[in-house]
């Protein structure tokens, strides 16, 4: 692999972290600004809405704009951002310093998806685009339990000094290892706008929000869960963080051998294991082993459709592929915004603490039908194509396709 994709990896490793390092530091972060818990939350929401709003909204304004510029602006603002957050005075100026950082991990994903891709020989892609994800694995893993740490000990604020940091480092490496590609001949909005009509960029995309979405569903809510239900202590929650963290690294080396082998049955087999999963959780749940060993392969077969999916909008989006790529990853923080409000919803409506699994299995169960349906119309279209009008060339008989 190419040493350009471990540039890409430290971003996506710096992004990683600062997307999920505020759930830990949010009691502290509300004391400090004595705001409450669920305002603090707001914290988590407004990424999540960032991303999915800055996605295709940087991706469309840096059209004209070489995709290597355009990765290193990007994370330029993902530096201000985080840098922003750590010296914010008011709890709205911290919000401001998190949704601009929000604003990058869109695009970033979603345009580092295209060059990762363009990297390596086509039978690769799949393998390319996992090694920039597990940046992003490997900061469940390493980056938000070091960052807690560090918020814990010495204070929020150089967490996300820290972080940005990393975010310079992540920028210094695309400068200097990223090969200059210019952006395609003839790349317009338009072009990239037609990639939506295809109905397969369409049903990778709902996959996506449906099959993530399910993984959120429960661990929105593993903190209540493993304290309340499998009778863990609060502390060992970050720990089955990690655990998660581990499961989602494997799940995307995985994901990302297979894809490149087997598309479909990759996703047949993630899809269709973390239904299966996410409905045992709410038995699995009442036992301290079987809870952390459910915990894993959630986080393994979650992370296992990430890069076959992500393959799929890129194999589908024609000639444009970038502004796919990047809402494919909105799709991502969509899901993951719409599984966790549903899994509020189920708790609160007093179905307790593991009902969210159920939500979870049933998207994750969604996600598979739709993968199926998608098949069957990939199946489909080279029946339409032999049954295409044919012409005649120099006395052969041509399908004519249209």
């Amino acid at each position: 692999m190419p040493l350009a994709l471990l540039a890409l990896a430290v971003g996506a490793f710096g992004i990683g972290t600062t997307e999920f390092v505020i759930m830990g530091l949010l009691p502290r972060i509300a004391t400090d600004y004595g705001v409450s818990i669920p305002t603090a939350g707001l914290l988590v929401t407004g990424y999540a809405l960032g991303v999915v709003v800055g996605a295709p909204l940087l991706t469309v304004l840096g059209n004209k704009v070489s995709r290597k510029r355009m990765l290193m602006l990007l994370m330029g603002l993902f530096v201000v951002g985080n840098l922003l957050s750590a010296l914010a005075p008011s709890f709205g100026l911290m919000l401001t310093g998190r949704v601009v950082a929000s604003l990058a991990h869109g695009s970033f994903f979603g345009i580092g998806s295209v060059v990762a891709a363009e990297l390596v020989a086509p039978d690769k892609k799949a393998g390319a685009i996992a090694t920039m994800f597990t940046g992003l694995t490997v900061a469940n893993i390493v980056g938000v339990p070091l960052g807690t740490f560090i918020g814990q000990a010495i204070g929020w604020r150089t967490t996300f000094a820290v972080v940005a940091a990393l975010g310079v480092v992540g920028l210094l490496g695309i400068a200097r290892l990223v090969p200059a590609m210019p952006r395609p001949e003839g790349a317009r909005l338009r072009g990239e706008l037609k990639a939506f009509r295809n109905p397969q960029v369409l049903l990778a995309m709902a996959m996506t929000v449906l099959g993530f979405g399910g993984v959120f569903a429960a661990i929105t809510y593993i903190a209540p869960m493993m304290t309340h239900v499998a009778g863990y202590a609060d502390g060992s929650v970050t720990w089955l963080l990690v655990l998660f963290g581990i499961g989602m690294f494997l799940g995307n080396l995985l994901g990302g051998r297979f894809a490149d082998r087997a598309l479909m049955p990759m996703l047949y087999a993630a899809l269709g294991g973390l239904a299966i999963v996410l409905a045992l959780f709410t038995v699995t749940a009442h036992h301290k082993v079987l809870a952390a060993l459910t915990v894993l392969l959630i986080g393994a077969l979650g992370f296992a459709t990430v890069p076959p999916l992500q393959k799929r909008v890129l194999d589908h989006a024609h000639g444009a592929p970038t502004l796919a790529s990047a809402v494919n990853i909105g799709a991502f923080n969509l899901g993951n915004a719409l599984a966790a409000w549903l899994g509020g919803t189920v708790i609160a409506a007093g179905f307790g603490y593991t009902a969210p699994n159920w939500v979870g299995a049933v998207l994750a169960a969604a996600a598979l039908g739709l993968a199926l349906w998608s098949a069957a119309l990939e199946r489909r279209a080279p029946a339409a194509d032999a049954d295409a009008p044919e012409a005649v060339d120099g006395g052969a008989r041509v399908p004519v396709h249209h």
